[in-house]
């Protein structure tokens, strides 16, 4: 599955831009674009951008973080959940073995919860997102199975090292609780901040209590009731059904994500005492009251819950396949003119 890359709310600020041009420069060779191997299957995210630098911090509100909510930098942050599709790619390119346990038994066994299959032996494992499943988030996922899915992707997928790349992982580090993010890291988890801002800052300058811009307690009711306020939560909705990322169309947050109130709890980086991480927004089989801001949580890093999942931030979205195509293309242009 993949979603768009480039689509965000807001424009991304002229600095943002240059940057990409920058990033973009080798690609303008007609050499390179004619070496460069045929893409394969990979994972895309639907940004977010969430400006506003230097937001004040929610002093009324719960957080583990010190200043709640308030981020000085501007950064993006996937507009959905990571889905069931995506951790699928993720899986088919780094757990043929699973050496690394980025799969739980429960993905297929889990009627409810579940949405991946695995088939084969060990070394030569396969997976398939279980049909009608697809478009649902992921669950069963630890902290740990997140950070190696960000680096995986800053990595550039395919082959791409797990253990490495936004965070260092390490078995002390594991032992610990103490790994954090590298500095440099452009693709990661959100911290506490990142993701408290997502959800309930207004870029009009308010907090609001809950994730889809109002104080009013959410609707939990299905996605064909949605007026606006509504999420997947209990007990007005079925128990431990999740929807498809992105269901309630018209309930998204002040800047435009969805499904930061129900569907999974999400993980963030945030430490929490010496043995857990942040772990936010509610889910499906809990009450509406786990959706509002002023309610924080925090789980043990390796646990893999029936309604644990996460989504993705980072400081620049990357370009698209097509985008590095069509830039190839006009450098081709360009080289030609100039050589005739």
């Amino acid at each position: 599955m993949g979603f768009c890359l480039f689509h965000a709310r807001r424009r991304p600020s002229p600095r943002i831009s240059r940057s990409l041009r920058l990033w973009a420069l080798p690609f303008l060779g007609p050499a390179m674009l004619l070496a460069a191997p045929a893409p394969s299957a990979a994972v895309t995210i639907d940004w977010v951008e969430i400006g506003n630098p230097g937001n004040p911090p929610d002093t009324a509100s719960n957080c583990y973080a010190a200043d709640c909510g308030s981020v000085a930098y501007t950064y993006y942050i996937s507009k959905y959940e990571v889905t069931n599709a995506q951790y699928t790619e993720f899986l088919n390119a780094k757990a043929a073995a699973d050496p690394l346990g980025l799969y739980s038994i429960h993905m297929g066994s889990s009627s409810d919860w579940g949405g991946i299959t695995r088939s084969g032996v060990s070394g030569s494992y396969t997976y398939t997102a279980k049909s009608g499943y697809e478009s649902r988030p992921v669950a069963f996922v630890s902290f740990y199975d997140a950070l190696r899915f960000t680096n995986w992707l800053s990595n550039g997928q395919g082959s791409g090292d797990t253990e490495t790349g936004a965070y260092t992982i390490t078995l002390t580090g594991i032992e610990n609780n103490s790994i954090t993010r590298n500095p440099g890291a452009i693709t990661f988890l959100p911290n506490e901040n990142e993701w408290y801002k997502a959800a309930y800052y207004s870029p009009s300058g308010v907090y609001f209590d809950y994730p889809t811009g109002t104080n009013t307690p959410t609707d939990c009711v299905t996605p064909a009731s949605d007026t606006g306020n509504a999420a997947n939560c209990w007990p007005a909705y079925e128990l431990g059904t999740f929807t498809s990322v992105g269901a309630y169309a018209l309930s998204d947050s002040p800047y435009g994500t969805f499904d930061q109130g129900g569907n999974v709890q999400e993980w963030n980086e945030q430490i929490a005492y010496t043995d857990g991480r942040g772990f936010r927004g509610g889910t499906s089989v809990l009450g509406v009251e786990l959706l509002a801001a002023a309610h924080n949580n925090m789980d043990p890093p390796d646990m893999e819950f029936e309604y644990g999942g996460f989504r993705v931030a980072s400081l620049v979205p990357e370009p698209g396949t097509g985008l590095l195509v069509m830039l190839g293309m006009l450098g081709l242009g360009v080289w030609r003119r100039r050589a005739a």
